[in-house]
């Protein structure tokens, strides 16, 4: 594992980043107009991704709150969390128990001074500015030691994140789940899903693109067999892994994804309890 990747501290307001595109997509105002320029490039060629973004939030608040309802989760490690907006994970978790423990880890410079402006007099949640490959630095942050017992369960989110790290033996998104596996205990959860595509030219195009518009910030979109094998070991929850917008709805009215030029696809794991 690569612990000198050197994470910038500066924000650079005319490169897109993922984090300041999603934040665009689902409404927010923490973005610059290069990322708004890169979005409405994206959007050319593939046209459904405000409303996959949309539904990949509504995702996150249902399965943070299955977690917590269902199997009493109360802490929760969200690995490259994105900026914060509405009904973040911690306000979910908090609002079903006050004494949910939330660590969020991203390595954008801009998510660490508006989260932590945001969770300034919130006590059981914190900010680390990591990258998510970094496991054991993350692990071993002072605030990840306060607020995670890790002999008890714990729900390790990895949502829409592992389509902006490349492949690699040591750093690839396979390698990254085993070694927080390995330090979690019996019965902790796993929430991992990613955009892909079965179409080989949309991989193509928006591996590309994302890469050249985020200056190397990227790694590519995958196949649904590739997110699959993410969760090898693991018992993979009611429905399975599926495009997320039909994962648990909470209606049947619920707003599906319509269009399946990519998508977002994954669903929850449950480490072997014994």
């Amino acid at each position: 594992m690569n612990t000198d990747r050197p994470l910038s501290k500066k924000i650079d307001a005319t490169v897109p980043t993922a984090a300041r595109m999603y934040d665009h997509y689902l409404g927010g105002k923490d973005n610059y107009s290069a990322d708004r320029a890169a979005c409405e490039e994206l959007d050319k060629v593939v046209p459904s991704t405000r409303r996959l973004a949309l539904n990949n939030r509504r995702f996150l608040q249902r399965v943070v709150r299955t977690l917590a309802t269902d199997y009493g989760i109360r802490q929760f490690l969200d690995h490259g969390s994105g900026l914060p907006t509405q009904d973040n994970v911690h306000q979910v978790a908090q609002s079903i128990d006050p004494d949910s423990r939330v660590v969020y880890v991203d390595n954008d410079p801009m998510v660490l001074v508006h989260g932590r402006a945001l969770l300034d007099q919130n006590d059981r949640t914190a900010v680390i500015h990591a990258d998510m490959r970094n496991t054991e630095e993350i692990f071993a942050h002072p605030d990840t030691r306060r607020l995670i017992d890790f002999s008890q369960p714990v729900a390790a989110l990895f949502n829409s994140v592992f389509h902006c790290i490349p492949d690699s033996d040591t750093d690839g998104p396979q390698a990254v789940v085993g070694r927080v596996a390995e330090r979690l205990a019996p019965g902790s959860f796993m929430v991992i899903c990613q955009l892909v595509s079965e179409d080989a030219e949309v991989r193509a195009f928006v591996t590309d693109f994302m890469d050249q518009a985020t200056q190397g910030h990227w790694g590519r979109v995958r196949q649904e067999k590739d997110v699959a094998a993410l969760f090898d070991g693991m018992e993979i929850l009611e429905p399975g892994l599926v495009e997320v917008s039909t994962w648990r709805p909470d209606t049947e009215v619920q707003t599906r994804q319509l269009s399946q030029e990519w998508i977002e696809f994954g669903g929850l794991g449950r480490l072997p309890q014994v």
